[in-house]
């Protein structure tokens, strides 16, 4: 029955997706199908579904969504990339450089690989097309950079991978076999995500500085002007202090994350309204149909990710999968290689949200198995499968920046590809190196 079961999930899954169906439907349809086939109750898809939407922690998703449209009509975004741009300076391919780290910014305010993207690409993919940059390659800096939103945190996938992992608690037999597990917690999470964000944003930085010098993207000035840098910090001082305002009251346990995403929905209306004055109702409008829509698709897909999940941890699949992968070896760098091609692969064929929720309760045991960090390995898998979003097929990011720049999806992609290999390299490194996820974690006192 299990090997029937299996085939009917995903086969089923596989067959909706060639049709065309949407992901939402071909979860839900190769879930229902594998019901039936095991002659359960329907209804019982129906309360597992209706179950994955009442944690706490799930509430931050509409609001942190919500905050971050609000402060792309408060005029946040436009500073944070004013900031950047002075910052990138003279810089070799400095306005390259700039949409970098404007995207390394807004990433800690918005949580969304695509909403950064729009938000960024907006503003710096004309800029960099006046400078003569060449505009796939503009979309392709933009499309690349955009996946650091949801590495930095806040980020909604973090909160969607640490509610899944944490009803994956470790069983008796693992304890007794590797002692006790480490914690695992959404605050963690975030605040694991600072240095790898930092270092894949670094991996960027070194790609377009290389690839500008060879092409002679000059950097927009010849010296830094500090007067200037000075000038658009204190014109951007409310929006450098939103993260500091969000990530802050998390670090110090003054709210969890979900009420931290309620205080940046007040803190961008306060700014937008009373000291930036440029927030209106109609722009407040279309922020909420915006966060109405992405929040309706996420769970949507939710709803139907967890059906899936709860049928292949009933049918012991994962526990099959870890048995078998420990069986080929038990080398962790082998495992985590064999795991990042397969994240990397899924990536361009699978929402980010709805891997997390399959792949979760696949990949949970063979770490629980191995002794592995649970937040090492949530760090791991959001940053492989943030390559995802400037990978085609799927890659919303390139989807996004070539709305923006009216370059081809195909053009984009030939230019993201030195990018891409830079990120995967990156990935690389965060896995085969855990302290570069844990060492500020364990300075705030997690175990």
């Amino acid at each position: 029955m299990e090997n029937l079961v299996v085939e009917i999930l995903f086969g089923g899954f596989l067959l909706l997706m060639l049709i065309g169906a949407p992901i939402t439907v071909a979860l839900a349809g190769a879930a229902m199908f594998a019901f039936l086939a095991l002659e359960k109750n329907p209804i019982a898809f129906v309360q597992i579904a209706f179950t994955s939407v009442g944690s706490f922690p799930l509430m931050a998703l509409p609001a942190f969504v919500l905050a971050g449209a609000l402060m792309e009509a408060a005029g946040i975004s436009k500073r944070l990339v004013d900031i950047a741009e002075t910052l990138a300076g003279p810089i070799t391919g400095g306005l390259g450089a700039a949409t970098v780290l404007a995207c390394l910014f807004f990433g800690a305010i918005s949580g969304s690989g695509p909403a950064t993207t729009a938000a960024v690409g907006m503003l710096m993919i004309p800029a960099m097309t006046r400078r003569h940059y060449e505009r796939s390659y503009a979309s392709a800096v933009t499309a690349a950079s955009g996946g650091l939103g949801i590495i930095i945190p806040p980020s909604i996938p973090m909160v969607i991978f640490g509610i899944s992992a944490m009803s994956l608690a470790p069983t008796a037999a693992d304890i007794k076999a590797h002692g006790e597990f480490a914690s695992l917690s959404i605050p963690k999470l975030f605040i694991a995500g600072v240095l790898p964000g930092i270092l894949m944003a670094l991996a960027l930085l070194v790609t377009n500085y290389m690839i500008s010098k060879r092409r002679g993207y000059r950097g927009m000035v010849e010296t830094w002007s500090f007067g200037e840098i000075g000038a658009a910090l204190r014109k951007g001082i409310w929006s450098v202090l939103a993260p500091f305002v969000i990530l802050g009251g998390i670090y110090t346990g003054l709210f969890t994350p979900t009420e931290s995403a309620v205080v940046a929905i007040f803190y961008t209306l306060f700014v937008g309204i009373f000291l930036h004055r440029e927030l209106k109702f109609r722009a407040v409008l279309h922020a909420l149909r915006t966060t109405t829509w992405i929040t309706g698709r996420v769970l949507m897909i939710l709803f139907a990710a967890t059906v899936f999940g709860r049928l292949l941890v009933e049918q012991r699949i994962p526990a099959v999968i870890a048995e078998s992968l420990l069986a080929l070896t038990s080398d962790m760098y082998l495992i985590w290689t064999l795991t990042i091609a397969f994240l990397l692969f899924v990536g361009m064929f699978m929402e980010t949200l709805a891997a997390i929720m399959i792949l979760v309760p696949v990949l949970m045991p063979v770490m629980f198995s191995l002794g592995a960090d649970p937040t090492h390995v949530g760090i791991v898998v959001i940053c492989a499968l943030s390559v995802g979003f400037m990978t085609p097929p799927l890659g919303e990011n390139l989807f996004v920046a070539s709305g923006i720049g009216g370059s081809s999806v195909e053009a984009i992609t030939v230019r993201a590809l030195p990018f891409m290999l830079a990120a995967t390299v990156a990935v690389f490194l965060i896995a085969f190196f855990p302290e570069i996820s844990l060492w500020i974690p364990r300075l705030f006192g997690y175990s």
